[in-house]
């Protein structure tokens, strides 16, 4: 039977990648790894854990998106704007300065 892993991060939670330096805002989690071998082949040259959660994530200040191990970020508590282009599509700015999922789960 394989264990089962709660996952560290939520989306809206603001991360920072170890290796790579960057910050970025989960929008999605995945329970194990769901992307292709070869994806896995190509990118994920750490080889991290397939069956432990992996995150979608917005890079600040960038236009793309990026699939992360868990086992590669860290929590980030910086408060600096986030700029993405893709922000408002998955989330509403609260008026605390957070921010509030526009996804709804049944």
């Amino acid at each position: 039977m394989a264990k089962t892993y709660v996952a560290r991060f939520t989306p809206g939670q603001v991360i920072r990648h170890i290796g790579l330096g960057y910050r970025g805002i989960i929008f999605d989690v995945d329970a194990t790894y769901e992307q292709s071998d070869e994806w896995y082949e190509l990118m994920a040259v750490s080889r991290p854990s397939k069956h432990r959660p992996w995150y979608h994530i917005l890079v600040d200040g960038q236009d793309h998106v990026t699939y992360v191990a868990e086992e590669n970020l860290v929590a980030c508590d910086e408060e600096n704007d986030f700029e993405h282009p893709q922000l408002s599509e998955f989330f509403h700015p609260l008026t605390d300065g957070g921010l509030s999922s526009r996804q709804i789960f049944n």
